[in-house]
């Protein structure tokens, strides 16, 4: 081999080596078009949601986050989407027509994410929440940028739902959150098994305890204020947000189970209306052993409710009399 093969040889080997040490953290659609998870090492601080003229913000303040500067939020939700905004990867990419006839076609509105550590931008890109994958969602980097199926490795559900800026699903999933000394009266219901209604009244802090008609002695005050107690936290599952308005008029029609009506001190009321939840499944149906649906005068959206969370509230009236 004369010296002119073997320089080109090495020089072909170099250039092979220069081009492999270039190429070797790149991704093979383009960093710029694929780098949606934000630096796993970089604190992530602040989160910021954008559809149309709409914005949500949720944004930490100490070791809480707030929602919108002042809200409480749930932690759960907040370390979910913080899981997601670390851990997702490209799935598959998106073809041009696969883009036309479910986003733009739909009229699908996209969700600008911005995402700051410590008032820096971290990262940012596009969603745009659609049924035509499991995982929720197509995504950009830019508008101009190639679309995306993103997914969180390990976690085989719709991501897209956590890239929301309806504020329910951000606060706390409660529905009682109250002290003893915070509640003027309890009305409870059974609409199953009337004759275990029940009304507890706390008057210049002497409770008065009566079956709807009367008042009725021989109950214990350890047990009405441990019952009372409970109020304390009771949470709710998850909100039932897809759900039309023919299926929300059935549940509302349905009889209810249980209904508890609780006026605070202050002079506030909250009612929460208790309803069996059927499962369709075919032609059968059948009634839910573990949740109910649940809702509040002051939200029009249905809830789920565990038996396990609620049950607290469920008493019978002898549970308040001495065994």
């Amino acid at each position: 081999m004369n010296k002119r093969a073997v320089k080109y040889i090495i020089g072909l080997v170099i250039l092979v080596l220069l081009l492999s040490l270039l190429f070797r953290n790149r991704s093979p659609f383009g960093r710029n078009n694929t780098s949606f998870a934000s630096d796993p090492g970089k604190e992530i601080t602040k989160i910021e949601f954008l559809q149309g003229n709409k914005s949500l913000t949720l944004e930490k303040s100490g070791e809480n986050w707030l929602l919108n500067g002042s809200g409480a939020t749930r932690k759960s939700g907040i370390l979910f989407i913080i899981r997601v905004l670390n851990e997702i990867q490209i799935k598959s990419p998106v073809s041009p027509g696969l883009f036309e006839s479910e986003i733009t076609s739909k009229k699908i509105e996209q969700v600008k994410v911005r995402v700051f550590g410590n008032r820096k931008l971290l990262n940012s890109f596009i969603v745009y929440k659609t049924s035509s994958n499991i995982y929720g969602n197509i995504m950009k980097k830019a508008a101009g940028s190639k679309p995306f199926i993103v997914y969180m490795p390990g976690f085989e559900g719709d991501i897209g739902s956590a890239f929301t800026l309806n504020e329910l699903f951000w606060q706390p999933y409660t529905v009682f959150n109250l002290l003893p000394s915070e509640i003027a009266s309890v009305d409870f219901e059974n609409l199953t098994d009337t004759v275990n209604s029940f009304t507890i009244e706390n008057v210049n802090s002497n409770y008065k305890f009566s079956d709807k008609n009367r008042n009725i002695s021989g109950w214990d005050t350890a047990l009405v204020t441990r019952y009372l107690s409970y109020f304390t936290r009771i949470p709710f599952e998850s909100w039932v947000f897809n759900i039309s308005d023919e299926e929300k008029k059935k549940i509302e029609t349905t009889l209810p189970v249980y209904t508890i009506k609780v006026k605070t001190n202050p002079g506030k009321e909250i009612t929460l209306t208790l309803w069996p939840r059927i499962i369709q499944t075919g032609d059968s149906a059948f009634v839910d052993t573990d949740r109910l649906f649940g809702k509040t005068e002051t939200r029009d959206e249905f809830f789920l409710i565990r038996y396990f969370d609620i049950d607290p509230l469920l008493k019978k009236r002898s549970y308040f009399f001495p065994r």
